[in-house]
């Protein structure tokens, strides 16, 4: 599909012409009728071009609006176990999104990486992101260096926001669940003007836990606004501000390497800690114009402010009687400013019969991180300790004393290009190259030090694709990656960056009748890769030489009519490939399971519909530290949902989450600190559209 065609068929921010295509990857706008003089261009995702999955040389999933709503997920977390070769890590307590693709978590002093619209927004502090003005998520497994410098090899998340239509819709929900969880949401668009159009995403979700003592609230905000500002150039504006309240909850320990001797819903915190508040307020534009011969030239601009604030109770030692935890106490205050600039021009060539599509970039950003944690240890003189069989709650720590005040400054800039070839008819190629310059200052006021690094790296990246039917690809890639690391180790120094090589190959199925599957393996080296330091987790540790391989396979769409289906199966072997005696060569990954599967099947229509779906994530390591053997068991989970809608207005939505009640164990840090998954989740939800 070419660009004209491209614009002629995408209207779904207009709410004016339908577009199979590609509505589920991008979202653009065709103004037909008064307005037909302005044409935008097509707001590319993840790849940055509207090149189509079949065409490029990697592993591509979409988690389109409709399977989300499907399966129920408001939240990012959610959505992600849809997917294959994802698996859920250590999230800090529950305060915010941490998974690794393809073995890889990513920097083990945020959350895990992902962008939205094509920004980072792993920088800083995020909380647990609800999917409310989500339009889709897009998975691009293997390295994306070549484009966006800083990620993981294993892959790359892109969320896509909703956008502003022309055409008024106004949608609000209603949600109630178990443990007492209520949840409202609106979703409003329309035009302000022949020339600007609105949307308003709103949500607020709040309630009790399987979790004892335990209550979360959340809310998000996000309103957004689009200009057509000429027949060529579009502008828009878009602000996502969160906020979550939630306890800091370590979950519950393993006694002498076994799970199962504490129950579930036991919180071994301190209630009277109060809830830790995370914070972010973002803004982002783009500004889009056409040029001549089908160039276009594309903008955007971001900036984020987040932070994290709150006192914690967290498990320390179990002492030799087997019931006494002894606790130490903490209050994080963290803060974070991220802003980010790019400026793309993009284009299409034909020299000697071969079809060139470019993309030609730079980019910069700005990160300041200021941390300052206070902590106190216990000791034989004040234990600061709990029953876990008979907890009793309102004990109090000895008065807290620094233990981390940093500032950290991060300045990166980067060129890009990137060519897509189209050689003949079935072939098909990509090369790409970006070349990043990056600096960093630590300062540390405990030790009134300062290090300063300075780095550069060239990121290449090749593919070819080989298409011997309209609904067959066969491709193979091979790529470079670099990935700076923040902050500083427990003696003060600062970390040299992550580099890593990936190799993959792959099959690609496109059924006429809607079905889309993915078959691919791969193998990713890595070195200068951290992890959190076991010895004291409030620093890192680099983890020497780490390398995954795999196969994964990912199968999505409509096998017939009124019948859906979403399915994903991985094997991961992802390995420490050279140690030391922290980290022991050998060692799996932590949280990876070897194996893991997922499959939903919803039957039905728009007024009605029925389904059934299970997960299933196989035996995982569970101790960073990969000496004590421990291992968290396999489990099996099974999920129910149904829908029915009376009329055009109103849709009544059932879902069981955990049909079961099956205890399991979602991840760990260690035998100490490991997070049990929920109970059994019964949501209904009312949602009126008009």
């Amino acid at each position: 599909m070419n660009r004209n065609t491209s614009l002629r068929c995408l209207a779904l921010v207009a709410g004016t012409l339908p577009c199979a295509v590609l509505a589920d990857t991008t979202d653009s706008v065709v103004i037909t009728g008064e307005r037909a003089s302005y044409r935008t261009l097509a707001v590319a995702g993840a790849t940055k071009t509207d090149a189509l999955p079949k065409d490029l040389p990697q592993s591509v999933r979409t988690l389109t609006s409709e399977l989300l709503r499907d399966a129920g997920v408001t939240s990012l977390s959610g959505a992600l176990d849809l997917a294959s070769g994802i698996a859920r890590q250590s999230d800090l307590g529950g305060l915010w999104d941490s998974y690794s693709m393809r073995g890889f978590t990513g920097d083990p002093n945020f959350g895990s990486d992902y962008m939205v619209n094509g920004f980072s927004s792993s920088r800083g502090y995020n909380g647990m992101r609800d999917i409310a003005g989500t339009q889709s998520v897009e998975i691009l497994k293997g390295p994306a260096s070549a484009l966006y410098g800083r990620g993981e090899p294993g892959g790359t998340v892109n969320i896509l926001t909703k956008k502003p239509r022309f055409a008024p819709q106004y949608t609000v929900e209603g949600s109630l669940a178990s443990h007492s969880t209520r949840r409202a949401a609106a979703d409003l668009t329309g035009p302000m003007s022949d020339t600007v159009a609105y949307r308003l995403n709103v949500a607020h979700q709040g309630g009790d836990s399987f979790r004892d003592t335990a209550h979360m609230t959340r809310d998000y905000l996000a309103p957004s606004f689009l200009w057509l500002a000429g027949p060529d150039t579009t502008v828009s504006y878009e602000i996502e501000a969160t906020r979550q309240r939630a306890p800091f909850d370590r979950g519950i320990p393993a006694i002498g390497g076994k799970l199962g001797a504490v129950p579930v819903t036991r919180f071994l915190g301190e209630p009277g800690d109060g809830p830790v508040t995370v914070k972010s307020l973002g803004h982002q534009l783009f500004v889009q114009h056409g040029l001549a011969a089908g160039w276009s030239l594309q903008a955007g601009a971001s900036y984020r402010d987040s932070s994290l604030d709150g006192h914690s109770s967290e498990a320390n030692d179990l002492l030799p009687d087997g019931r006494t935890l002894r606790r130490q106490r903490r209050h994080r205050d963290f803060s974070a400013t991220d802003r980010s600039a790019r400026v793309e021009l993009l284009g299409s060539a034909s020299t000697w019969g071969i079809r060139h599509a470019f993309l030609f970039g730079t980019d910069t950003y700005r990160f300041d991180d200021t941390r300052k944690q206070l902590r106190r240890n216990p000791s034989s003189a004040s234990p600061y300790a709990i029953d876990i069989y008979a907890p009793v709650y309102g004990a109090v720590a000895d008065p807290l004393t620094v233990s981390i005040d940093t500032v950290e400054h991060q300045r990166a800039n980067a060129l890009y290009a990137q060519d897509q070839l189209t050689l003949t008819e079935s072939w098909k190629a990509l090369v790409g190259i970006r070349h990043d310059r990056y600096r960093q200052t630590v300062v540390n006021h405990r030790t009134a030090s300062t290090n300063r690094q300075a780095l550069s790296s060239t990121s290449p990246r090749a593919g070819i694709v080989y298409q011997p039917t309209e609904t067959v690809s066969l491709y193979a890639s091979t790529a470079r990656g670099f990935r700076p690391n923040s902050g500083i180790s427990i003696d003060n120094q600062a970390f040299p960056a992550e580099e890593s090589r990936s190799h993959e190959i792959g099959a690609k199925v496109e059924t006429p009748g809607g079905i889309a599957g993915t078959l691919a393996l791969y193998r990713i080296d890595k070195k200068n890769v951290l992890t959190t330091n076991p010895l004291n987790t409030d620093y890192a540790i680099p983890a020497g030489e780490v390398a995954s391989k795999g196969v994964e396979l990912d199968v999505a769409g409509t096998l017939r009519r009124g019948l859906r289906l979403s399915a994903a199966y991985a094997y991961t072997d992802a390995r420490v490939t050279k140690g030391d005696v922290t980290i022991r060569t050998g060692s799996r990954f932590p949280n990876v399971p070897r194996h893991g599967a997922n499959v939903l099947l919803v039957a039905g229509d728009a007024q009605a519909s029925i389904g059934a779906g299970a997960a299933y994530v196989g035996e995982r390591f569970g101790d960073v530290a990969a000496s004590s053997g421990f291992v968290l068991p396999a489990y099996t989970t099974a999920r129910l949902l149904a829908a029915y809608a009376p009329d055009k207005h109103w849709r009544i939505a059932l879902n069981v989450d955990n049909l079961f009640d099956r205890r399991y164990y979602a991840s760990s840090y260690s035998q100490l600190w490991v997070a049990p998954g929920s109970t059994r989740t019964v949501t209904a939800t009312l949602s009126y559209q008009f």
